[in-house]
């Protein structure tokens, strides 16, 4: 089974963003890791590793030469080998011209699964993987909160919104996208960061996928970013004092005041 996992070098949020001129994220030089959806998505591959023998897990990312560093943590979470894809015109893409490339070296690998985290920390859109399935021809199963393969099946159990869990399959090949909640990654052993250095990582152009340069980026792009509004500080935290019962007191006030109750 060649397994695909798609995964992403996203800014820490607790430091300070900046954005240039042309209101694309200022990434060099800034906290980053791992997208945590995406840490998931890699473990669910090993998982499913552990139970068959015949399982290639490739991790791909697109980005500038920072995101190698993404690359890196999956090695070392599990994955035998990762592609970077990485061409000074993909800066500015959004998520129709990520899924274009994405799906472009997925398809140029081959797999029988892709996963991805269901959403990554600094967008949110959750919109990538089943733009890369529509690309790809194939079906997709989105916020997998637990994942099951079988040898002709995959199926997912996700939260429907209403408190209810629903049962979704589908035949491979087929994208499926993971949520936290399928479970914490588990911590890697030292050997695993030591075997990690000696796995392959491959750098794809947009030459070597067959994509012209117009197709992707800011010219390439659906989406149009106008302007950028730093966000507001945080507040200041309120301490409360004082003997448990009338400190409960002051929090469930508090609480029912801004209509958390």
């Amino acid at each position: 089974m060649r397994i695909v996992v798609l995964v992403k070098q996203v800014p820490s949020m607790d430091a300070d963003l900046s954005f240039a001129p042309d209101h694309t994220l200022v990434r060099d030089d800034r906290p980053a890791a791992l997208n945590a959806a995406d840490s998931c998505a890699v473990d669910q591959a090993l998982r499913i590793a552990v139970r068959r023998r015949d399982v290639q897990i490739t991790a791909v990312t697109m980005g500038p030469p920072c995101a190698v560093a993404a690359l890196r943590t999956a090695l070392v979470l599990g994955a035998d080998t990762a592609v970077h894809v990485r061409d000074e015109a993909l800066h500015g893409s959004d998520a129709l011209a990520t899924s274009r490339v994405l799906a472009a070296a997925v398809a140029r690998l081959g797999f029988d699964l892709v996963l991805c985290g269901s959403a990554s920390a600094d967008s949110g859109m959750s919109a990538v993987p089943a733009m890369v399935a529509e690309r790809l021809g194939v079906p997709v199963l989105c916020f997998a909160d637990h994942l099951v393969v079988r040898e002709r099946k995959v199926e997912i159990h996700r939260d429907d919104g209403c408190g209810d869990r629903r049962v979704l399959s589908a035949a491979p090949p087929v994208v499926v996208s993971v949520t936290e909640r399928c479970g914490e990654p588990r911590y890697p052993r030292y050997v695993s960061r030591l075997d990690a250095r000696d796995k392959l990582i491959s750098e794809w152009t947009l030459a070597t996928l067959g994509i012209e340069p117009a197709e992707v980026g800011l010219a390439g792009s659906a989406c149009v970013v106008r302007a950028a509004t730093p966000r507001p500080g945080a507040r200041r935290g309120v301490l409360a004092e004082g003997d448990p019962t009338s400190v409960a007191i002051r929090v469930a006030d508090f609480l029912a005041e801004r209509q958390f109750l």
